[in-house]
C-alpha cells in the first residue's frame, strides 16, 4: 500500500527522498561500447543474439518491412499517429530560432547561424513496452529543426521483427533509416558508426540503465539529450479532485517500470486517504500490476501538506518530470511552479494526455534535473555559429580597448595582434 507521509510530522530526508536506481554497469557498458568500436556490425549481430536472443541476417529494416508494419498496424492507428504527429509539429514548430544578423554601426557587421546537426540518432526501448510515441516526440523536432538524416535504432522482438506501430510511428516521423539492435550496443553503434550504421552528432531517447550508462560514456564523441532516469509523477491536488482520477494517473506512471515513482500532495488529510484505498481498488484490474505494485509501494508516497502554496513549494523541491496540477483556477498557480519538466493543468488533464496526443514533448527531465535543464525540442537539433566582421576603420576605433583589455589578462600577443592593424607600415 502506498505510504501517506504529513509534511512537519516526516523527516524531510523521507519525504524527499529519491529513487536513483541505477545498477552499477559502467564496466560492463564499457566492454559493450569497446566490442562495438572495434568489431562493427559483427559485435551487433553477437550482442543482439547474447541479449534479446535473436540470430539476424540483416540490421537494417527494410521498406517492405515497414509497409508491412503499416499494414499491421492498421488504418485505424496509423490515423491516431498522424493526429498525434499533426499535434506534435504544431508546438514545435513555434520552437523553431532564426538566424540573426546585426549591421546598426559603420563597418561592423556581428550574427549567429542556427545550423541542424548533419544526422540524429534516436533510440527507442522495445523491451518490457514498446513506445511508437517515443518515436514521434524524438524525431518530428529533428525534422523540424531541419536534420538531413534521422536514423533509429530499436531492439526486435524474438521474431527478428521490429513492433508494427514502432515502424508505423517511424514512417508517419519521416525517420530515414532503421536498424535492428538495442541496448548498449545501438548507443555504441551511433557513436563510433559500423559498417551498416552511420555515426551520428546526436543521440536522444530513453532507455534502461545500460542505455543510460552508455549515452553517459559516448557523451563528448557525441551530443546527447539527458540522462534519463525512472519516470515520475507528482500530482498537486486539493480535496475537491476526484479520487480515482489521482489514483488512476498515479498508476499510469507506476505501470512504466517497478523503480518508477509517483507522488501525490493535497492539502487534504481526507482525501489521501480515499486515494490510498482507490489506488487499491485499481491495482488488481492493471495488466501490469505486479509492475505498478512494486512502484507504488517501494517508490509511491501521499504527503499531506498544510496548504496548496505548501504543496506546490514542496513540488518545486522534488521537481518531478511530470507535474499534474488539480486545482481550482489552476493558471493561477502556473507562475508559481518553477521546477517540473511538464506541468498538466486542471482536472481534466491526465499525463498520459502529454505522452502520446497534445503536442508538448514527453521526453522530459527526470530525477530532479528539472531544476535545471528542459524538455527535448528542436534546440536539442541544432547549433549555433557565431560570425564577425569588422573594416580596418571600425577596428581602429577599437584597438585600444582590446589592447589594454588584453595586457591587463598579461596577453600581450592579443594586444599586438589588435594594435598591429592600426599601425602605419614602415
Amino acid at each position: 500500500m502506498i505510504k501517506i507521509l504529513t509534511y512537519g510530522d516526516a523527516k524531510n530526508s523521507e519525504i524527499f527522498k529519491r529513487n536513483s536506481p541505477m545498477a552499477d554497469v559502467a564496466d560492463i557498458v564499457s566492454g559493450i561500447i569497446t566490442e562495438v568500436r572495434t568489431k562493427g556490425d559483427a559485435a551487433l549481430f553477437e550482442l543482439t543474439e547474447k541479449f534479446d536472443k535473436v540470430h539476424l541476417s540483416s540490421l537494417a529494416v527494410t521498406p517492405e518491412e515497414i509497409e508491412e508494419a503499416v499494414q499491421l498496424a492498421g488504418p485505424g492507428f496509423v490515423g491516431i499517429l498522424e493526429r498525434a504527429a499533426a499535434n506534435i509539429r504544431k508546438f514545435h514548430e513555434r520552437q523553431v530560432r532564426n538566424s540573426f544578423i546585426i549591421n546598426d554601426e559603420d563597418g561592423i557587421v556581428i550574427g549567429q547561424k542556427v545550423i541542424p546537426v548533419d544526422r540524429a540518432g534516436l533510440y527507442v526501448p522495445g523491451g518490457t513496452a514498446a513506445y511508437p510515441s517515443t518515436v514521434l516526440m524524438d524525431a518530428i523536432p529533428a525534422k523540424i529543426a531541419g536534420v538531413p538524416e534521422v536514423v533509429m535504432m530499436t531492439p526486435p522482438a524474438k521474431d527478428g521483427k521490429v513492433n508494427p506501430a514502432i515502424l508505423a510511428a517511424a514512417k508517419v516521423a519521416g525517420v530515414d533509416k532503421i536498424f535492428k539492435a538495442g541496448g548498449a550496443q545501438a548507443i555504441a553503434a551511433l557513436a563510433y558508426g559500423t559498417e551498416s550504421v552511420p555515426k551520428v552528432d546526436k543521440i536522444v531517447g530513453p532507455g534502461n540503465a545500460f542505455v543510460a550508462e552508455a549515452k553517459k560514456q559516448v557523451f563528448g564523441l557525441v551530443s546527447i539529450d539527458m540522462i534519463a532516469g525512472p519516470s515520475e509523477i507528482l500530482i498537486v491536488a486539493d480535496g475537491k479532485t476526484n479520487p480515482s482520477y489521482a489514483a488512476a494517473d498515479l498508476l499510469s506512471q507506476a505501470e512504466h517500470d517497478k523503480n518508477a515513482s509517483a507522488v501525490l500532495v493535497t492539502d487534504s488529510a481526507e482525501f489521501a486517504k480515499a486515494v490510498q484505498k482507490e489506488i487499491e481498488v485499481q491495482l488488481p484490474k492493471l495488466e501490469r500490476e505486479e509492475i505498478a505494485r512494486a512502484s507504488v509501494e517501494n517508490n509511491g508516497k501521499i504527503i499531506v501538506a498544510e496548504n496548496l502554496l505548501q504543496a506546490i513549494d514542496i513540488a518545486n523541491e522534488i521537481a518531478p518530470e511530470h507535474l499534474e496540477l488539480c486545482v481550482d483556477n489552476p493558471f493561477d498557480y502556473l507562475d508559481k511552479i518553477r521546477h517540473a519538466g511538464s506541468v498538466f493543468l486542471g482536472r481534466n488533464c491526465p499525463e498520459a494526455l502529454g505522452d502520446y496526443f497534445a503536442g508538448p514533448n514527453h521526453t522530459l527531465p527526470t530525477s530532479g534535473t528539472a531544476k535545471f535543464s528542459s524538455p527535448l525540442s528542436v534546440d536539442e537539433f541544432v547549433k549555433k555559429t557565431q560570425y564577425t566582421y569588422y573594416t580596418k576603420e571600425a577596428l581602429a576605433r577599437v584597438a585600444d580597448d582590446i589592447a589594454a583589455f588584453a595586457t591587463k589578462e598579461g596577453l600581450t600577443g592579443h594586444a599586438k595582434s589588435a594594435k598591429i592593424r592600426t599601425e602605419k607600415t614602415p
